[in-house]
């Protein structure tokens, strides 16, 4: 109970450490700009638990909308290491944009390779999913994307934290009770209490729930990426803490 306790008096602390100007700041692209209103991002950084000089990991990064936050949120004496798979590489407009991204923030390093097969980074202040811990379990031979080992890569994730790291997982809420590695498939989405076992199987402690991502009107049965919810999901936001 003291250990959360501590925990929400840091979040309380960090408000003042995800300013506006961290979006603002020159040389953001347009798209990424344009994702802000629905992502929360500045809300979702404030209560984080993420100190400044802090060494993050960003798990399946896509473009970098998160890292480039990140990086900036840690500052020059932290470092975000951004885990990529091989297919988004080659598409050459995402290696272009990692290109710009890691010439604009100095203290972003780049690993390409899925998440169960990327060498894991060590020393780690915190692990950051964006909608991305559902891909834990999804695999796809077009894709390029193999089979995870959930249960394997979440030890290997619970070694790379230091003592008080902090994992941060958002996702799209699915259906309850519904087989992970189907829903994965189907819809993208994962049941929120297969990441709360998960973690705790792991040795991870729940440090709580945020709600800022929360929405009403969202069917959990339906693909994410349908016109008609395209980032407005109901999603959840989720703390993690190794004791």
């Amino acid at each position: 109970m003291k250990r959360l306790m501590g925990l929400a008096g840091m979040a309380v602390l960090l408000v003042a450490a995800a300013p506006a100007d961290l979006l603002n700041a020159p040389g953001r692209p347009d798209a990424m700009v344009a994702l802000d209103a629905g992502r929360k991002p500045a809300e979702v950084l404030a209560q984080s638990l993420i100190k400044p000089g802090a060494r993050v990991m960003d798990v399946m990064a896509g473009q970098g909308y998160y890292t480039e936050l990140l990086a900036r949120h840690v500052g020059p004496k932290g470092r975000v290491i951004a885990i990529e798979p091989v297919n988004y590489m080659e598409d050459p407009k995402t290696a272009e944009a990692w290109a710009a991204l890691q010439k604009r923030n100095r203290n972003v390093e780049l690993v390409v390779g899925a998440p169960g097969e990327a060498a894991m980074p060590d020393k780690l202040d915190a692990a950051f999913y964006h909608l991305t811990y559902h891909d834990l379990y999804w695999q796809s031979e077009k894709f390029k994307y193999p089979r995870t080992d959930v249960d394997a890569y979440n030890a290997r994730l619970f070694q790379a934290l230091k003592p008080g790291g902090v994992v941060l997982i958002i996702d799209h809420y699915g259906v309850p009770g519904m087989d992970s590695r189907a829903q994965a498939d189907k819809t993208h989405r994962i049941d929120a209490d297969v990441v709360k076992a998960d973690m705790a199987r792991a040795g991870f402690r729940f440090a709580g729930s945020v709600p800022i991502l929360e929405m009403a009107g969202d069917d959990p049965a339906k693909l994410v990426f349908d016109p008609s919810l395209r980032g407005k999901t109901n999603r959840f936001y989720y703390r993690f803490v190794k004791p």
